[in-house]
C-alpha cells in the first residue's frame, strides 16, 4: 500500500508515503492519502497526526509516468483532484499535523507539508515547486506558506529548490536535525500536542484555520486552471513527454 496509518496508544496517528522509488504517488494514492487524513481527523482518538514518508524523499509529487501511459485526460483530472484533496484533507485535519521531512519534497509535497501547522526536516531535505518544467502550474499557494513573497516567486519561475536549514530563519520549518533523529523529533513535538486536552487542541486548529487570510483551496483551484488551459494547448503533455523520455534514459544508463 502507498498509504498506510496506525493510531498509537498515546494519541499520536502516524500516517506514512510509501510509494517506491520516489514516492510519486499515482491517483488512487492521492485520494488514500486524503481518506487517511479524513479518517484521522474523524476519529476522536487521534490528537495529532505525524506525516511521514519511507525511502529516500518526502514525496515527488504526482506519478507523471502514470499521466502519460494513459488515455485521454481521466489521469490528469484525477491527479488535479486528488491533489486538491490530499492537501485540503491536511488542511481541514481536525488535529494538528507534524509532517516529517526527509529528502526531496518537491510539487504536490509542498502541497502537503505547505498545509501542514508544523514542520521537521532531516538536514538533507529540500523543497521545490517544479511545476514549470512540466506545463503545470501548482503549489505556488502552498510555496508562499514556507518563504517569503519574492523568494517564492523567484523559486517558482525558475524551479530552483531551497534547502531545510534555509527555511528555519523563515520560521516554516521548526527544526532541522540529522535523517536518523527525523522520526523521534516530529514524535516529540507530536507527544506535546497530544498531551494537551484533545477537546481545546480541535478547537484551536479550528480557530486558526478560521482567522487564516488567506482560503488555500480556492487558492490552490484557482492555481489549477491555469494548468487545465496549458494542458488544452498541449503545452503540458509535451513537456510531460520531454520529462518521461529524460527519466527513462536515467534508469537505462
Amino acid at each position: 500500500m502507498m498509504v498506510t496509518s496506525e493510531l498509537r496508544e498515546d494519541g499520536i496517528r502516524v500516517v506514512t508515503m510509501d510509494a517506491p522509488p520516489v514516492n510519486a504517488l499515482t491517483v488512487q494514492g492521492w485520494f488514500d492519502l486524503a481518506a487517511a487524513l479524513d479518517e484521522a481527523g474523524r476519529d476522536l482518538a487521534t490528537k495529532v497526526v505525524v506525516l511521514r514518508a519511507e525511502g529516500k524523499g518526502f514525496n515527488a509529487g504526482v506519478d507523471i509516468k502514470e499521466m502519460q501511459h494513459t488515455t485521454g485526460f481521466d489521469a490528469l483530472l484525477g491527479a488535479n483532484r486528488g491533489c486538491y484533496a490530499a492537501f485540503k484533507a491536511v488542511y481541514e485535519c481536525a488535529v494538528p499535523v507534524v509532517a516529517a521531512v526527509n529528502g526531496f519534497c518537491v510539487g504536490g509535497g509542498v502541497g502537503l507539508v505547505g498545509n501542514a501547522d508544523c514542520i521537521v526536516a532531516s538536514d538533507d531535505a529540500y523543497f521545490g515547486v517544479p511545476e514549470v518544467n512540466q506545463g503545470a502550474l501548482g503549489a505556488a499557494t502552498h510555496m508562499a506558506r514556507l518563504v517569503p513573497q519574492h523568494m517564492m516567486r523567484t523559486l517558482y519561475f525558475t524551479a530552483r529548490t531551497i534547502k531545510a536549514a534555509d527555511l528555519v530563519q523563515f520560521g516554516s520549518v521548526l527544526e532541522v536535525v540529522p535523517r536518523d533523529q527525523l522520526d523521534g523529533a516530529a514524535m516529540k513535538v507530536a507527544s506535546e500536542i497530544a498531551a494537551k486536552d484533545g477537546r481545546v487542541i480541535r478547537a484551536a486548529k479550528a480557530a486558526l484555520n478560521g482567522i487564516d487570510p488567506i482560503d488555500v483551496n480556492k487558492s490552490y483551484r484557482f492555481e489549477q486552471g491555469f494548468t487545465y488551459e496549458l494542458n488544452l494547448m498541449g503545452v503540458s503533455d509535451e513537456l510531460r513527454d520531454d520529462f518521461a523520455g529524460t527519466e527513462k534514459s536515467k534508469e537505462n544508463k
